[in-house]
């Protein structure tokens, strides 16, 4: 090769390779955990649970973590294979051809962009009460919202490295205070130090209370799976991504868990008052601990952050890839020339984002509150289906690329049992009787779904080169 081919080769290599060996293991881990916002996960979550499972609330958490590490096996068993920053898309079209690969990149991100805008809707929410509360300052919630989300985009444009490094910061402050806070409510109520949240006896209405609950349960987690998008950026991705994945979804199943139990204890294990609170972590601290209810706040400020930096980095990685492989528009694969970052999906990620939650709050006047929940369910049900099927993709995957190496446990069993556990949770989302507007979720996702295939199909004939793109960029080589 002469002089000329290889500086064209190494220019294309820097105008469609993100960062190689930016992060570390501890780094992936910490965007990971960040992106997941448990401060404000739990903030606005935990009362539903309650309402549904009763003091057994912290078993359906647990159930929910043991559901979740099925899908964790399928990820990061994919991730020893074929790391990439595609993840979901580039293993389902690797498993089922680029037609169902370029349907999910248009039917996830619409889930994750719709479950995106809560965490953008809330955070101008948040901080805005909180100024308000402690040092007296009005600023509209809309206004805070922008420049909030301006600022973390300018943030992980700036670079994978000096982003991830403040949502960790994030992430371990919200968590030091969240676990200070709980402790305070486990020790103003010693006498309340019981096993009966962990009894299934307790669990209200057995089955249909733990259904009734486990949707959201399972909405808490939403976001472990980031760390499979860091691939081509993090050190020897064949073993940290699956390191990353499995240590984070224990650490924050085992974290939710312990926060849980401190609440239930703070509101002396009466089921009624703590399924009555909107916010049963702040009530519970502002009854053992008035002092530090300023801990609270200034946690879920930081979780906002957290989460909106991490999941941005993360999230729209997807978007990137899948540009860059030619499943969606060109113009989403750019890097920044000097960043390295995939900023054209970023910020196309993140207007989308913020312009869902001021149109639906500011023109269609639904409180930032109800979009919060209303995006969640919504949002939650096309994440759900293609965790379903990238399950069902991991024993086709490996029959045809990687037959010699084929595990029956890890590689069929556990994928199947990981599928059929999360129809409890997609029921409990698209089920009928509900209450209007969650009645007509699941024909909005059906809708999408429909629309994604059509798609999918089309750029495939259209494209004859795609299947060999599909899963073109692994992360190490």
């Amino acid at each position: 090769m002469s002089v000329s081919e290889t500086a064209s080769s190494l220019q294309i290599e820097s105008e469609t390779r993100l960062q190689r060996n930016a992060l570390s293991l501890s780094h992936t881990v910490a965007s990971t955990l960040a992106s997941i916002a448990p401060a404000m996960s739990f903030f606005f979550g935990f009362a539903v649970i309650v309402q549904g499972a009763g003091l057994g609330a912290p078993i359906t958490i647990l159930i929910a973590m043991v559901v979740i590490l099925f899908l964790t096996n399928t990820i990061a068993e994919f991730s020893r294979f074929v790391p990439s920053a595609g993840s979901f898309v580039t293993f389902c079209g690797k498993a089922f051809g680029p037609s169902i690969g370029a349907a999910v990149s248009v039917f996830l991100t619409f889930g994750y962009l719709v479950a995106a805008s809560t965490v953008v809707s809330i955070a101008g929410v948040w901080v805005s009460e909180t100024l308000k509360t402690f040092l007296g300052i009005s600023i509209h919630w809309a206004i805070l919202t922008v420049l909030i989300s301006a600022a973390t985009g300018l943030l992980v444009m700036h670079g994978i490295g000096i982003s991830t490094l403040w949502s960790g910061i994030f992430f371990y402050f919200e968590a030091g205070l969240l676990i200070l806070g709980s402790i305070f409510m486990i020790v103003a109520h010693p006498h309340s130090l019981t096993l009966a949240p962990f009894k299934f006896s307790n669990l209200t209405g057995g089955l249909a209370g733990l259904g009734a609950g486990f949707p959201l349960a399972v909405y808490l987690f939403i976001g472990w799976e980031n760390s499979a998008t860091l691939a081509e950026e993090t050190e020897n991705p064949r073993r940290n991504i699956p390191r990353a994945l499995i240590t984070g979804t224990l650490a924050i199943g085992i974290f939710y868990i312990f926060l849980a139990y401190a609440n239930v204890v703070g509101f002396k294990m009466d089921v009624h008052a703590l399924g009555a609170s909107r916010l049963p972590f702040i009530d519970g601290l502002k009854a053992s601990a008035p002092r530090l209810l300023v801990v609270a706040y200034i946690a879920g400020v930081t979780s906002i952050l957290g989460s909106l930096i991490g999941l941005v980095n993360s999230q729209a990685r997807i978007l990137f890839n899948s540009g860059r492989e030619g499943l969606l528009p060109e113009f989403l694969g750019k890097i920044h020339p000097r960043h390295h970052t995939p900023h054209s999906a970023m910020w196309l990620f993140l207007f989308i984002a913020v312009l869902l939650i001021l149109s639906f709050s500011l023109v269609g006047r639904v409180a930032p509150m109800d979009y919060f929940g209303f995006a969640g369910t919504l949002g939650t049900i096309p994440i759900i289906l293609t965790y379903m099927l990238t399950n069902l993709a991991l024993p086709v995957y490996v029959f045809k690329y990687h037959r010699g190496q084929l595990d029956i446990l890890r590689h069929v069993l556990l994928p199947i049992a990981g599928t059929l556990v999360m129809l409890f949770p997609l029921w409990g989302l698209i089920q009928p009787g509900q209450s209007w507007p969650l009645n007509i979720f699941p024909w909005i996702a059906l809708g999408i779904l429909a629309v994604s295939i059509i798609y999918g199909v089309i750029i495939a004939r259209l494209s004859p080169g795609l299947a060999q793109r599909i899963g073109g960029y692994v992360a190490d080589q």
